[in-house]
């Protein structure tokens, strides 16, 4: 958040607080709130701690690097492949989904990996293209 008399970002203090649950059967976000109450059980501070002893650098600027790397994973992700490759990946995915049929799902699953594959080759051969 910015202070609106300064340029400058503030600090900010969260709260940690571990989730387990529950939620309703057909959340369309059950997946991840599984997720979230998976990693319920572990301290993160223990894993900070001991890198900003290793490092120098405080648990509160580790924990804004962790956040900040996290949260923008998705957004670094799409500019590595670029949208047009996000599109043809999705794609097989969509068409299956549309069919909805265990063998259409299939299909796109073969497709999916001749795709990946076929991005793999530069990371796994020489001279890639």
């Amino acid at each position: 958040m910015n202070d609106p008399a300064s340029d400058e970002p503030r600090d900010e203090v969260v709260a940690l607080e571990r989730y387990r649950g529950p939620w309703a059967p057909g959340d369309p976000d059950a997946n991840f709130k599984a997720d979230v109450a998976l990693y319920a059980n572990l301290d993160p501070l223990r894993t900070l701690r001991g890198l900003g002893e290793a490092t120098g650098l405080s648990v509160g600027a580790l924990a804004h690097y962790v956040l900040a790397r996290y949260a923008t994973s998705g957004s670094g992700g799409l500019l590595e492949l670029g949208p047009t490759m996000v599109a043809r990946l999705w794609g097989p995915i969509a068409s299956a989904e549309a069919a909805d049929d265990d063998e259409a799902r299939l299909a796109a699953y073969h497709e999916l990996r001749a795709l990946v594959s076929w991005l793999r080759v530069p990371l796994e051969r020489d001279g890639g293209y």
